[in-house]
């Protein structure tokens, strides 16, 4: 089905998971991330940034989210990531995306609550869901660049706050993770995020940057309250590589197809191991446990 965020973090948090948000680069790579989802018996959420939208086209990506969910079987959400501009967010909305991010970590406090706030009016009305940010993440994504300088972790007290005035669905954290970091592996802040965790009872939260986490620390972050994980550059850089070998293999008029086949094998593995991840089947807090409880 096409769900909403709300709907597949209810049950992440049900039977302490996470949900995978992979970003899709362009219209080849959707498909790819939605069979591997459907491999692994999970909802799915695709997220692009405003500029990957406005390139596929929102419409574009509604529909395929629309008609892969319903031919595969599988719970997709379309997401709009790190969204700062409200025109855009409107056009997303209004295309059908069934959720939608405001970053207003930038801002001054309470213009980020006023910022989430307006965001969350809308696209209520467009049945769409809303995540937040508080606190700044660094690295880079999408052209914006967050130095260690501006890094700023998430404030427990003020996310227990942000929470109840904007009305939002997920908030996303500041514990140490970066966008764009793949080369080497990030030091999280457990004790912040345990600190966070506490504050807002159990609310759902969001990691960016998941690309840069060890595969050691995922099953802690989950237990700790983490139930959407944001998974981009991993996909971008096996993509690049895996179409860079074959254009570079195949002969200047061998179909466009066999170039991108193996980009696509090679995003969908990346998919499916950290879907594998994502489930916490090891966690001694697994859903078997709640149940049981």
């Amino acid at each position: 089905m096409y769900v909403t965020l709300r709907e597949v973090l209810a049950e992440a948090t049900r039977l302490n998971m996470a949900i995978g948000s992979f970003n899709t680069h362009n219209i080849e790579m959707l498909p790819a991330i939605i069979r591997a989802a459907a491999n692994q018996k999970t909802p799915v959420i695709i997220q692009t940034s405003e500029g990957t939208a406005s390139y596929i086209g929102q419409r574009n990506l509604v529909a395929v989210c629309r008609s892969m969910a319903e031919e595969y079987g599988v719970d997709v959400v379309l997401h709009l990531d790190h969204a700062k501009d409200f025109a855009e967010i409107r056009k997303a909305v209004d295309a059908g995306f069934s959720s939608v991010m405001f970053d207003g970590s930038a801002l001054p406090f309470k213009e980020n609550i006023l910022g989430t706030k307006r965001v969350v009016a809308y696209a209520r009305g467009g049945g769409a869901s809303v995540e937040g940010e508080l606190g700044t993440v660094g690295g880079t994504e999408d052209g914006i660049c967050i130095s260690k300088q501006q890094v700023c972790y998430t404030d427990p007290d003020q996310a227990s706050e942000f929470i109840e005035l904007t009305g939002i669905d997920a908030l996303a954290v500041a514990i140490g993770t970066n966008h764009g970091q793949y080369r080497s592996k990030t030091s999280i802040n457990f004790d912040q995020l345990e600190r966070i965790r506490d504050a807002v009872h159990g609310f759902p939260l969001v990691i960016h940057g998941g690309t840069g986490v060890r595969d050691e620390d995922v099953r802690r972050v989950i237990d700790l309250g983490i139930r959407k994980f944001n998974v981009g550059t991993d996909l971008l850089v096996h993509w690049n590589r895996a179409s860079l070998a074959a254009y570079e293999a195949n002969k200047e008029n061998t179909s466009n197809r066999e170039d991108v086949l193996p980009a696509l094998d090679a995003v969908a593995a990346v998919v499916e191991h950290r879907i594998e991840l994502f489930k916490n089947i090891s966690s001694a807090q697994s859903g078997e446990s709640h149940a049981a409880e």
